[in-house]
Formats: structure tokens, C-alpha cells, sequence
């Protein structure tokens, strides 16, 4: 395949080894091409203390290429336009995504509805009505195709707009008996999945879905939720990326509240209906969001010598600590502490964590 940006060159970027988000927009910053960056990885690595690397197995990028298109799917990537613009402004969006369907759903104003699995059926209920309401004020509803509350808002959007983001590839049905519902949101909204088609979604995946779900949308909504579950992982989330928590209160004599009703005592905003919701995000648009443009807030890179990386590499250990504080106590330019993490990264001896922090790992 040729073209220096071609799906092939940028997929086997993202595949390659310690490549994540920040790594991916760094090296096409820096090198103009995903080409050019396949060509600087293997040394890049080695001055980060790799003595192998080897780059993502060329048969293996055709192959998923080959199965997603076979299942009428796409690849699209954070450079890209067709992108969704609001995942494009969290610093762990993913690199590539994997989509069928209606891809202009992810560029209009959105809200996340999630919920109970075991949910009651008064909820269920709600949950499909306010989606319903929701769409019909020109808001798409994005969940994760989960039994309880995630199926039941896909259901009341269906017809208006509704995008589900899935735990697993893209050709995997996950819960089977969603299979019917699942077509149908591929068909006439978007389906978005991460992981690799062949994928089957596990315990550790689900996170990662719940934070594409929340960086989607203006806001959160969730309808009923026990503490400690995966839909306050995603109100979490929403928060920590600057967009609006909303839950629906409930009684405190079911369980199936209490996360709503916690979330509310934390700070979330109570709503009660479409219009609640929609007041709340509307403000809120790619104008008026205190966020910067992923192009613009990556970091430039400049090379880096012996004796800077030696500073950089002194100065980390085993608790995260943000990059502005690197760059600060090494007294060397952003851009030549960014290389530096580049290249450890890509080393496998460095770790991003959440709010632009890194440490190291071996």
C-alpha cells in the first residue's frame, strides 16, 4: 500500500508497539507522516534503552484492514475530520477507531444516557422515553449497548440518531441477545468499537469504552446505577473531561439509586426530563468549550542529547508526576522533555496516566 498517510501506514503506527494517543499525535506532528514516523520508531525506541522493537506485523494491519472493510466497517483516526471533534479534545482518545453506519451522528450535539444492567422496568422505561424526548430535541444519545439502561436509551433514540460504543471489535456481538438491536444501530445510527474486529470484550475493556462514551458527549446522564459501578466510572470520567454530570434521582430504599442519588450529594446536576438536560448542554457547543483543538495542544518535539535525557530520566520514579513539573525541575525546553518521554514510551519504560502525568515503569 503506498501514500505516506495512508489507513496502512497509520493503523501500523497505532499497532506498533507502546504507540498510544499522545505518542500517535506527537509522531505526526513531528515527522509530517505516519510513514515517516514508521521509519523513526525502531530508533526513536532504541535511544529510549529498547534494544528490540520490532513494528506492528505488516500482514497483520492487512488483515484487520481486510476484515473490518468485510463487515462494512471503516477505520477512522484522531487526525482525521471525520473524527468525533469532542473524543478529539480528551488526552487518551483513541488513536483509530473502528465504525459503521451514520459516522455525521458524531459530529452533532450528543448526550450519554447509562445505567443498571439489572435494571427495573420503571427505569427501563424512563431511560427509552427520555431518549426518545432527547432525539426529538436534536440531541443523539450515545450508550454501550448493555442489557438494562444502555439498551433501553439505543432503543427510544433508534429512530432519531444513536451511536453505541461497544467493548469489543466491531464484528462481536456482545450481549448475544442484542444481536437484532445492534444491527439495527449499525444500520441507521453509528456503531464504534476500539478493540481490533475478532475481539471479544473482557473485564479490562470496558473502561476504556466507558471513556470513549463519556468523551463523546456534551454531558452524562445516569438513570440508575449502584455505587461502584461502571456507569459512575463513565459520570467520572465525563466530569474529569469538563462536561456535564446529570443524574435521575430515586428512592433510597433501592439499591439501584444509590449511585444516582451519590452522584447528586458529589455535585451532579438533577434532572428530570429531556428538557433539564437539553438547558444544560445546549450552551455548550464546539464554540464555546474550554478546550483546545487537539492539533494545537500537541506538544512539540525537538531532539534531545546523552545528557537531557540522563536529566529527564533522573527526575521520574515510580509515582506519577505531571510534565509541566519535568519541565520545570530540568530546566530544559517542553519540547526536548517531550522527545525524551517519546522515546522512553516507546521503550515500553514509561506510563501515561490520566491529566497529562508519567512514570516510569522498568
Amino acid at each position: 500500500m503506498s501514500g505516506g498517510n495512508s489507513t496502512f501506514d497509520k493503523l501500523r503506527l497505532i499497532r506498533s508497539p507502546s504507540v498510544g494517543p499522545v505518542t500517535y499525535r506527537q509522531l505526526i506532528a513531528r515527522f509530517g507522516s505516519a510513514a515517516a514516523a514508521l521509519e523513526a520508531l525502531p530508533d526513536l525506541a532504541r535511544r529510549g534503552g529498547s534494544a528490540r522493537f520490532a513494528l506492528a506485523k505488516a500482514e497483520l494491519v492487512e488483515m484487520e484492514i481486510a476484515a473490518v472493510a468485510s463487515f462494512g466497517a471503516r477505520h477512522i483516526f484522531l487526525d482525521g475530520d471525520d473524527y468525533p471533534p469532542l473524543l478529539a479534545e480528551i488526552d487518551n482518545g483513541p488513536a483509530c477507531l473502528t465504525v459503521k453506519g451514520r459516522i455525521e451522528l458524531a459530529s452533532q450535539p450528543s448526550v450519554a444516557i447509562v445505567g443498571a444492567r439489572n435494571a427495573s422496568a420503571a427505569g427501563c422505561r424512563f431511560a427509552r422515553g427520555l431518549a426518545q424526548d432527547l432525539g426529538g430535541q436534536g440531541i443523539v444519545v450515545v450508550s454501550g449497548l448493555a442489557r438494562g439502561i444502555d439498551a433501553a436509551a439505543h432503543q427510544g433514540a433508534l429512530s432519531c440518531g444513536t451511536i453505541a460504543v461497544i467493548a469489543g471489535g466491531i464484528d462481536n456481538i456482545y450481549p448475544p441477545e442484542h444481536a437484532k438491536l445492534q444491527a439495527e444501530i449499525a444500520e441507521r445510527g453509528l456503531l464504534i468499537a476500539e478493540m481490533p474486529p475478532g475481539v471479544e470484550p473482557r473485564a479490562r475493556h470496558f473502561p476504556h469504552r466507558n471513556r470513549i462514551i463519556a468523551g463523546m458527549a456534551l454531558g452524562t446522564v445516569v438513570v440508575e446505577a449502584v455505587p461502584k459501578s461502571g456507569s459512575l466510572i463513565t459520570a467520572r470520567l465525563a466530569g474529569e473531561a469538563g462536561r456535564e454530570v446529570m443524574a435521575i434521582p430515586g428512592s433510597p430504599l433501592d439499591p439501584r439509586s444509590r449511585g444516582c442519588n451519590q452522584l447528586i450529594r458529589e455535585g451532579a446536576t438533577l434532572v428530570q426530563d429531556a428538557g433539564d438536560i437539553a438547558e444544560l448542554v445546549r450552551p455548550i457547543d464546539q464554540r464555546n468549550l474550554p478546550f483546545q483543538k487537539a492539533a494545537s495542544h500537541t506538544a512539540p518535539l525537538a531532539e534531545a542529547g546523552d545528557s537531557e535525557r540522563g536529566a529527564v530520566i533522573s527526575l521520574l520514579g515510580s509515582n506519577f508526576v505531571t510534565v509541566d513539573e519535568l519541565v520545570r525541575q530540568s530546566l530544559m525546553p517542553s519540547a526536548q522533555v517531550q522527545m525524551v518521554l517519546l522515546e522512553l514510551e516507546l521503550a515500553g519504560k514509561l506510563e501515561r496516566g490520566a491529566g497529562g502525568k508519567v512514570r516510569v515503569t522498568g
